[in-house]
């Protein structure tokens, strides 16, 4: 392969990448990694091409062989570590071709796609296993900070500009102009203008403006001076003169919060970010965006997609690069019970997505599991949970191999059984929910350390809806969703008290802490409420409802000032808590014996058994006022 330039990932004198644009030809295989735009590297591999030729006594290219190796040039994006393909959606075949190219050169674990906001290019790697090779946006802050400092290249001139690897646009900020361009000397500064001005009158490749100005709301006044201005005929001093004012202008017609241009100021960290990593069309109102057409906003940028198997003609083919052995378990179980399987995907989620960060595993991470059958129209989402006191916690809290196999089978049994209990009482939970296990090496500081063990685990389909304290602010001015959301949290409340959830670490309050998905309907209001895990019931079945019903008042009273009318919000939870309290006592009175005898032959002993809980909980539930804890929780609101 003829390379024009510095090899991929090449370092310059200051340590950092000497070039982080590429394009890759096929046709011709060759590679041009100069530091320039991909339509001057494209007329560079033309003009390279053309010059070898001659020089070798043949004739130029012509006109048909000229196009050719354009209309078979990919375009890639280099960072310190990947190389980021960047397809034509109409033409995933060149895409994969130049991915074959690349793989000799850098390793596949190394190259990633970018567009992947469009469906083609995303079913494309979908099914062939390959979501882990969608390019991850940053999670963490370190993770953001590092990809604003990695997109901030030069065209021709100077590095002032933020690049959007997705659209190919670059965005010059005010603070650039102090920073760089104000410094430079009188050809220089005259040369960086006329290179801005030029951009912003261009469009690129792919479309899209070769040069914004950011923020993309900046008064369109500002880019019209710039583009308008005389940088042929006004002297130097002239020059300075108009290009300060323009600056000056530009910096006062933007809010205070975006002026400190730092990653330390998270207002602009965050709107930068945004910016240079959104697809093109693409509207400011982010907070709706749904990622991959499947999940909630909360999901955004949390699941990181791993290399998992293929399935050709009817073969299972795992991906080489597949290094975690639990997922490559579970993926292994998936394909043992399912045997007309199209494409399996799977992905890990590190971090809880509860703004509280409230409960989570001791141990690994929640999978998300994504096929298609054969034969059937849609895909499916699985919800992937481990166990949280599994084999390896007992293990490492000092229990001996069979007691610790022991109890985790019970507590596998009471894992179920508590889900009756929240059904039976009320509570809305997934239709189906199913316990597997598997086999993995335990990894611990005592004899038992690389001894085989089963590890347990969860499954449920994944619930299409957005999480309670994800809703958006925005939402809440509308009074029918406000009241719709407040009579479903309102039951809800009502049933989590009943139940006793709370965390079993902290013994916090659990309630509207990322488990309650609320269901929108058609016309935009929530129509249904479904609680995603019963993790945490029964932990709390020894004090009286009375004594901890006032921390049911936060999920109204932190959203006052979201609300029009706060006063129908708080009545509407209030009328929907009452209303379920009596309905979930009046059942239990009304069926009394199918509730008591319904864990009749499951231990029953004081130290907190499955039974013996369940047993506290309805007793208490039985004794209860509901008007009187009502007005308790009322006090708690007003208070």
């Amino acid at each position: 392969m003829k390379i024009i330039g510095n090899p991929i990932f090449t370092k310059n004198g200051e340590g950092k990448l000497a070039s982080r644009i590429g394009t890759i030809f096929l046709k011709t295989p060759g590679l041009v990694t100069t530091s320039a735009v991909h339509a001057v590297q494209r007329y560079i591999w033309i003009e390279t091409l053309t010059s070898e030729r001659v020089a070798g006594g043949a004739a130029p290219l012509s006109e048909a062989e000229h196009h050719a190796e354009l209309d078979n040039g990919v375009d890639l994006l280099f960072t310190e570590d990947e190389v980021l393909i960047r397809p034509d959606p109409d033409r995933m075949d060149l895409a994969m071709q130049a991915d074959e190219m690349l793989q000799p050169l850098v390793g596949k674990e190394k190259i990633k796609f970018l567009n992947t906001s469009i469906a083609k290019v995303r079913q494309a790697l979908r099914e062939r296993g390959e979501k882990w090779r969608i390019a991850r946006q940053p999670i963490s802050g370190d993770e953001m900070n590092r990809l604003i400092e990695e997109s901030r290249l030069p065209i021709g001139e100077h590095p002032i500009y933020y690049y959007n690897r997705i659209t190919g646009t670059r965005y010059l900020t005010p603070a650039s102009y102090p920073e760089i361009i104000a410094k430079l000397d009188p050809i220089s500064f005259r040369r960086q203008l006329m290179e801005i001005q030029a951009g912003l009158k261009k469009r690129n490749r792919t479309g899209a403006p070769e040069i914004e100005l950011f923020p993309s709301f900046t008064p369109v006044e500002i880019k019209q001076r710039v583009r308008d201005a005389d940088l042929v005929n006004m002297s130097d001093e002239e020059l300075r003169i108009a290009a300060d004012k323009i600056n000056q202008d530009w910096r006062m017609s933007i809010p205070t919060n975006l002026r400190d241009e730092s990653v330390e100021n998270l207002h602009w960290r965050n709107t930068i970010l945004w910016t240079i990593t959104r697809k093109a069309d693409e509207t400011t109102d982010s907070e709706f965006e749904i990622v991959d057409g499947d999940f909630a906003p909360e999901f955004y940028r949390q699941i990181e997609w791993l290399p998992g198997l293929r399935i050709v003609n009817g073969e299972v083919i795992f991906d080489p690069l597949l290094d975690d052995k639990r997922a490559k378990a579970l993926l292994f179980n998936t394909v043992r019970l399912f045997t007309n399987l199209e494409w399996v995907n799977i992905g890990r989620i590190k971090r809880t997505l509860s703004k509280a960060g409230i409960e989570g595993t001791r141990r690994g991470y929640v999978y998300v599991l994504q096929f298609k059958e054969k034969g059937r129209p849609k895909h499916e989402i699985m919800m992937i949970r481990l166990v949280k006191w599994g084999m390896a916690e007992r293990l490492d809290d000092g229990k001996d191999l069979k007691t610790a196999a022991k109890e985790t089978a019970e507590y596998a049994d009471y894992i179920l059984d508590r889900r009756l209990m929240c059904r039976q009482l009320g509570m809305k939970l997934p239709s189906r929910v199913a316990l597997g296990s598997f086999n993995e090496t335990y990894e611990g500081n005592n004899e038992y350390n690389g001894m085989l063990i089963r590890t347990a685990y969860s499954v449920r389909a994944y619930i299409t809806g957005t999480a309670s304290d994800k809703i958006p602010e925005s939402r809440y001015r509308n009074p029918a969703f406000a009241k719709k959301f407040a009579e479903l949290m309102g039951g809800a409340a009502a049933v989590d008290m009943i139940v006793g959830r709370r965390s079993s670490v902290t013994k916090e309050n659990l309630f509207d802490h990322y488990h309650e998905v609320i269901v929108i309907g058609q016309d935009g209001l929530p129509k249904d409420l479904i609680v995603t895990s019963h993790a945490g019931s029964f932990v709390n079945y020894e004090h009286e409802l009375a004594d901890y019903v006032a921390s049911y008042a936060v999920c109204i009273r932190k959203r006052k000032d979201l609300v029009f009318d706060y006063e129908v919000f708080k009545e509407t939870y209030l009328k929907a808590f009452e209303a379920k309290l009596v309905e979930v006592q009046a059942s239990y009175r009304e069926h009394r014996h199918a509730y008591d005898s319904l864990f009749a032959d499951r231990p029953y002993n004081v130290d907190g058994s499955g039974a013996y809980r369940w047993m506290r909980t309805l007793k208490r539930l039985d004794a209860c006022d509901p008007k009187a804890i009502t007005a308790l929780l009322r006090k708690a609101i007003e208070c």
